[in-house]
């Protein structure tokens, strides 16, 4: 178990970096315009967090102590299908939702 120091000591420290980050984007760049380069890769941001946060789960599933998982792997697969053929990001999430749960029961 971590000590309560540490854990206090990374929360005040994890605060700072994000309250950092953000002050650099509002604070002292707020006001000038930002290049097209980097508004066009900031675009990105948001697409790249889903995938960063499923990507564990699909891979090292907590569910299976990170044992390879035939569900979760054909789930994932059918979100990126639906997803790549519609551009419906409501539409991919709830295909890969049903197929989730649906193989989940069906294979136990």
């Amino acid at each position: 178990m971590i000590e309560t120091s540490t854990l206090w000591t990374v929360i005040i420290l994890l605060g700072i970096g994000s309250f950092g980050l953000r002050f650099v984007f509002t604070g002292l760049v707020g006001e000038r315009a930002m290049p097209d380069w980097l508004l066009r890769h900031l675009r990105y941001t948001a697409v790249a967090i889903l995938p960063a946060l499923v990507a564990p789960q699909v891979v090292w599933p907590a569910a299976t102590d990170g044992a390879f998982d035939i569900p979760r792997a054909t789930a994932a697969a059918v979100t990126l299908a639906v997803g790549l053929l519609t551009k419906n990001v409501l539409m991919a999430v709830l295909s890969g939702a049903a197929t989730l749960y649906g193989l989940l029961y069906l294979l136990g």
